[in-house]
């Protein structure tokens, strides 16, 4: 494992921890991040705002992630346009597929001992274990 730095691991997961637990507790809502960006486009006017504004956060946080460290992260380059938009498509199949994302179902769902959701992660991290391998191992990818 390269460059893992467990203060900014646990850091992250507790600003993901308060962040999910704010959006239940005062909001009454997952914080399902394909549910939240769905619903923007789907959801009643009111609910926008917050929906909004939750996506808004991301990107925010990432952007001041990348402005206060020295070891910025360095984008992966040289792939074809149309292999990252396949990709891309296939999440949004099986986030539709799965009623969820990795984080809905990765952070709220286990939270609430959901069979659906622990057995969804389960499938996500398998796939990307399995992945991983075929793209290292076997094809040479790097």
């Amino acid at each position: 494992m390269e460059n893992f730095t467990p203060v900014s691991a646990l850091l992250g997961g507790a600003l993901i921890g308060l962040s999910v637990s704010l959006l239940l507790l005062l909001n009454g809502r997952m914080a399902g991040i394909s549910g939240i960006m769905n619903g923007l486009f789907s959801a009643p006017k009111k609910e926008e705002i917050w929906r909004g504004l939750f996506l808004v956060g991301l990107i925010i946080g990432a952007v001041i992630f990348q402005l206060l460290t020295d070891n910025s992260l360095q984008l992966r380059q040289g792939y074809p346009l149309l292999l990252i938009m396949l990709g891309g498509f296939l999440v949004g199949v099986g986030t539709r597929m799965g009623s969820g994302c990795t984080s809905g179902h990765g952070i709220c769902g286990i939270a609430n001992f959901s069979i659906r959701s622990i057995t969804a992660t389960i499938t996500f991290m398998l796939s990307g274990m399995v992945t991983v391998f075929i793209l290292k191992h076997l094809i040479g990818v790097v």
